[in-house]
């Protein structure tokens, strides 16, 4: 039987476990895929700890990954085995070997993209692709502020970013992830441990701030972004790594200058199907032309996620991170 990591309960990496899974014939409209890399994110971590309940336990956990489809269901007129497929989508439960996966959630790969980097991008690269085009259409000449600027979706936003023209300023935790985020487009790393992030985002901007702020990392640099922003901006805040945002008074948006603020979802922008394959052909364009590469950094076998979550937490992992089945 085909293995799965699972979890009984909320709680930390340990709740994770490698059990044996059945697995059906496809129903109507889903494919039974075999997978051959998983992606790693951070509402992985949401999910496991409860900040982001799951529908009942025992739970897979998992939202992407990269695969060859096995077999089809009725009424799927758009694949059939043998097809390379990926996806960055619920249901729940990409950390497995096989799984069924509704056919419309998935996304046919073109073959001169590998399994391993489509795994490690569809997430984050339609995260990317919707934050930069759609939630606020980044233009050239523009400067934007991006925090965690080092880690996935941070790569990726800063590698498009300056590929549409803008000038990037990042939030990275040491000078060796200031390296990292440097050579991806990043403009002008500031580290947050050492440096006043407003003070020198003002600086850089000649004192009048950024149109925009993409932050993935939450509790932690709410407040300070909303500083960031020149009058009429957007915060855009699209992830929790350092906790969930504690309630905010709107009356602070007014006081900083008619500021807008929104907390957008991936799942949000691609849930009609021609959104998903408008974001995912858009992602493909700026990989295959080089234009954004795909950092996979690190990979680890699946039956090891818990220490994979273990580093995720600990800020140890750059780029992105592939779960090998």
């Amino acid at each position: 039987m085909p293995h799965a990591i699972r979890f009984h309960e909320a709680g930390g990496p340990e709740v994770l476990r490698w059990e044996e899974v059945e697995v059906g014939a496809p129903a109507s409209g889903q494919v039974r895929l075999r997978q051959t890399a998983v992606g790693l994110n951070f509402i992985d971590i949401y999910h496991r700890t409860g900040l982001y309940p799951v529908p009942g336990f025992p739970s897979g956990i998992g939202l992407e990954a990269a695969g060859v489809v096995e077999a089809v269901g009725p009424d799927v007129a758009e694949l059939r085995p043998g097809d390379r497929v990926a996806y960055a989508s619920p249901p729940i439960g990409a950390y497995a070997e096989v799984r069924l996966m509704p056919a419309d959630r998935l996304v046919k790969l073109p073959d001169d993209i590998d399994d391993r980097t489509a795994a490690a991008m569809m997430l984050q690269g339609m995260t990317a692709q919707y934050l930069l085009r759609r939630t606020h259409r980044v233009a050239p000449g523009e400067t934007i502020l991006v925090h965690a600027a080092a880690g996935g979706v941070g790569l990726i936003l800063c590698q498009w970013a300056k590929h549409l023209g803008a000038t990037v300023i990042g939030t990275v935790g040491s000078e060796e992830k200031a390296a990292v985020a440097r050579a991806h487009g990043c403009d002008h790393p500031i580290l947050y441990r050492t440096e006043n992030v407003v003070d020198r985002v003002r600086e850089i901007t000649g004192g009048v701030g950024v149109p925009v702020v993409y932050d993935g990392v939450g509790k932690d640099t709410f407040a300070s972004s909303l500083d960031c922003l020149a009058p009429l901006g957007l915060m855009v805040t699209f992830g929790n790594s350092s906790g969930p945002v504690p309630p905010v008074d709107v009356s602070v948006l007014s006081a900083k200058g008619s500021l807008f603020l929104t907390r957008p979802t991936l799942f949000t922008y691609t849930a009609k199907r021609a959104d998903l394959l408008a974001s995912a052909t858009d992602l493909f364009d700026v990989v295959r032309r080089g234009a954004v590469r795909i950092a996979v950094n690190q990979t680890y076998p699946l039956r090891e996620a818990a220490q994979a979550h273990r580093d995720l937490e600990a800020r140890r992992t750059t780029g992105s991170t592939v779960l090998l089945p």
